[in-house]
C-alpha cells in the first residue's frame, strides 16, 4: 500500500464485441494462465448459445440482468470479542458484490454437466436470470446466514 496517496482504479477497455466493460471484467475473471483468446472464445460462445435460447432478449442485457441477480448484498465475518467468535453480518461493497458473482458463476458453471465450457457458462447465466440455479441458491444462503446472525449486528466494526 503506498503511503503517499490512493492509487486510481484502472478500468479496463470494453470488450471487442459488445463494447461493454461488465463483459471484459467477466472474460478477464474466466481466463485461466493468461489464456485471454481461449476465455474470450467461451464467453462469446456462451452468449451465441444463449442467443439461440433466447432469440428475442437482448444477450447484454440478459447477461447484466444474470449478474445483478447473483449479486449478494450481505455476508458474514468472524469477529472475535472477549474469547469467543461471532459471525457479524455486515454489507458488502459494489464492487467486491460483482467480483464474487461473477467469481460463483463461474465456479458453479464448472461444475456443471454440460459438455464444453460454452455451453456450461450460458446454462449457468440462464438459471442466474430466471433466478434458479445453484449461484442464487449461494446468494440466497450467504443472506439467510446474514439474516440468522442479526442480533450480532452491533458488533460491526
Amino acid at each position: 500500500m503506498p503511503r503517499r496517496r490512493e492509487v486510481p482504479k484502472r478500468q479496463p477497455l470494453p470488450d471487442p464485441k459488445f463494447k461493454n466493460i461488465t463483459l471484459m471484467k467477466f472474460i478477464n475473471t474466466v481466463m485461466v494462465d493468461g489464456k485471454k483468446s481461449v476465455a474470450e472464445s467461451i464467453v462469446y460462445g456462451a452468449m451465441d448459445i444463449m442467443h439461440k435460447r433466447l432469440p428475442n432478449e437482448d444477450v447484454i442485457r440478459i447477461f447484466e440482468g444474470a449478474i445483478d441477480n447473483a449479486k449478494p448484498i450481505l455476508q458474514v465475518k468472524s469477529r472475535r470479542v472477549g474469547g469467543s467468535t461471532y459471525q457479524v453480518p455486515v454489507e458488502i461493497p459494489p464492487a467486491t458484490r460483482t467480483a464474487l458473482a461473477f467469481r460463483w458463476i463461474i465456479d458453479y458453471a464448472r461444475k456443471r454437466g454440460e459438455k464444453s465450457m460454452a455451453e456450461r457458462l450460458a446454462g449457468e447465466l440462464l438459471d442466474c436470470f430466471n433466478r434458479t440455479g445453484n449461484t442464487i441458491k449461494k446468494r440466497e444462503d450467504t443472506h439467510r446466514m446474514a439474516e440468522a446472525n442479526k442480533a450480532f449486528a452491533h458488533l460491526r466494526y
